[in-house]
């Protein structure tokens, strides 16, 4: 009973936590500063009410999921057998912070791999098919799951904590911020600027284009929180660097001023005596 109450909790936790992000997300980008952020949309056209549903519906399915497996880790925790740790001062907060980002940095590995593993034929079409049926996503799409891509998407939080020590409020961290990220990657809108993707240290980073192209020629550009994979296993787009720049020139144009045509007028009438 305690494991089925902790889901009844958690579940309108999480739904809150993704109408929160996605619908404020949604709500300035396509509706309030619709007008003001249009130059940065990704591909022009925007998403119909059916799409949006679509997503919104499997979302919440994905999120029924999310709080099931909580339930199942919570009662592993109750039991004794994952390493969670409730008293804070029982590593130290050096450990807490490489904990959180040893856990971001797993976890972007395991996506990788999943989301390669998905993308088998075999696999693709029963599952993984239903996520991409969003070629043109929007924030709303960020959860919208097969419910057995579902369960591969939250299994890493299982697998992390019967691997290292976590403390609740590292998993908390994780949680916002892989939500965040979630959402930011199926924006449908490019807000870093022109030179991100080919800097040094920046193009480490996945934007908004990388996914929204994964969306697009579904082949390409599996990473979830950081560009690194892809680039070692030599799978981002060959174009992503142009795709890129062709946004970020398009946002450029339509915030230039227009050129100030000079009135030419009648010459005066001289006068003459």
């Amino acid at each position: 009973m305690a494991v089925l109450a902790h889901i009844l909790k958690i579940f309108p936790l999480i739904v809150l936590r993704y109408f929160f992000f996605a619908g404020i997300a949604y709500l300035i980008f396509y509706i309030w500063k619709k007008q003001k952020f249009t130059f940065h949309k990704i591909q022009p056209k925007y998403p119909g009410s059916k799409v949006v549903n679509r997503e919104v519906l499997y979302s919440l399915l994905s999120l029924a999921i999310f709080a099931m497996i909580g339930g199942g880790v919570y009662w592993a925790k109750i039991s004794g057998y994952t390493k969670i740790y409730s008293d804070f001062h029982a590593h130290s907060v050096w450990y807490f912070m490489f904990s959180v980002v040893a856990f971001i940095l797993l976890h972007d590995m395991y996506f990788y791999w999943m989301h390669r593993f998905m993308h088998w034929d075999k696999i693709y079409k029963y599952v993984h098919r239903i996520h991409h049926l969003s070629t043109n996503p929007t924030p709303w799409a960020a959860f919208s799951f097969h419910p057995l891509e579902a369960v591969l998407e939250v299994a890493i939080l299982p697998i992390m904590v019967f691997l290292i020590p976590l403390h609740p409020l590292a998993i908390f961290i994780w949680v916002i911020y892989q939500t965040v990220l979630n959402v930011m990657g199926h924006l449908g809108f490019e807000l870093f600027p022109s030179g991100f993707t080919t800097h040094a240290l920046y193009k480490w980073q996945n934007t908004s284009v990388h996914h929204n192209m994964h969306h697009r020629y579904v082949r390409c550009n599996y990473g979830l929180y950081f560009n690194l994979w892809d680039r070692i296993m030599g799978t981002n787009h060959a174009q992503y660097d142009a795709e890129f720049e062709k946004v970020k020139a398009r946002t450029a144009a339509a915030h230039q001023p227009e050129p100030v045509q000079e009135t030419v007028g009648e010459a005066p009438e001289i006068a003459v005596s």
